[in-house]
């Protein structure tokens, strides 16, 4: 109980510093990596205090050199900051909208180009992919979506929503299938008590997607659900761990 009233205690100082930074420099029209550092520093800051170790698998299938979209499974909020903290290069995320209402974190998250989506309004949902479409065409950063939509209660693979995959066809983005497996055990759905562990986090190899049709997308959606649920419940070679 004390571990977890820490680590609710640095968060509480933790996003509103940082993200008062991201605001300020968003002000300034300050340029450069302070955004990506910004929100690697946060995910970092919280995985320490909360006694969590990541554990990155396939980390060779990202790229900062082309344009991809991470979809992965989503359990538990650790599964943000373990992503987060380790993706190379420039990346995005895609999240329902009410994060972007939060005081400061929602102005902060905005302004690092993050992206949110209103699952209700299913025309602003559209403008908010194409949105996220036009982020991967400008600066070849990564786009990371959580195709279930919201965190799984018990782990279980929840069904996946279909913008990522109309996202891909449209851009011709490959999809690195992503499998975050740990975190409901330390915090899950719903939950407050913070348990200290280890997030292993594996990344599949990219699927293609620039020859993909929009008649193919159940298709794709079936191969990318089928190659997370493949990951979370087998292992890869131990030579390509990094623990970290």
């Amino acid at each position: 109980m004390i571990r977890s009233i820490w680590v609710w205690l640095n968060l509480l100082v933790a996003t509103p510093t940082l993200s008062l930074l991201v605001v300020v420099c968003a002000l300034l029209r300050i340029r450069g990596g302070i955004y990506e550092w910004a929100g690697r520093s946060w995910s970092k800051w919280m995985l320490f205090v909360s006694g969590v170790h990541v554990q990155l698998e396939g980390l060779e299938h990202l790229s900062e050199e082309r344009p991809q979209i991470i979809a992965s499974n989503h359990a538990s909020w650790f599964d943000v900051w373990a992503l987060a903290a380790h993706i190379p290069g420039r990346y995005y995320f895609v999240a329902k909208r009410e994060l972007a209402t939060i005081p400061i974190f929602g102005q902060a998250w905005k302004a690092a180009g993050h992206i949110s989506i209103d699952r209700g309004d299913r025309q602003s949902a559209i403008r908010s992919l194409h949105a996220a479409g036009d982020r991967l065409r400008a600066d070849r950063g990564s786009v990371v979506i959580f195709p279930e939509g919201t965190r799984s209660p018990d782990g279980r693979l929840l069904p996946f929503k279909k913008g990522a995959f109309m996202l891909a066809i449209h851009t011709g983005v490959e999809i690195v299938p992503t499998a975050v497996i740990g975190g409901r055990n330390i915090l899950p759905k719903g939950g407050w008590r913070v348990r200290p562990g280890t997030v292993i986090v594996r990344l599949g190899e990219p699927i293609r997607t620039d020859s993909a049709s929009e008649d193919q997308r159940d298709v794709l959606v079936t191969r990318v659900r089928d190659a997370i649920a493949s990951m979370l419940n087998g292992s890869t070679n131990d030579e390509s761990r990094t623990n970290v």
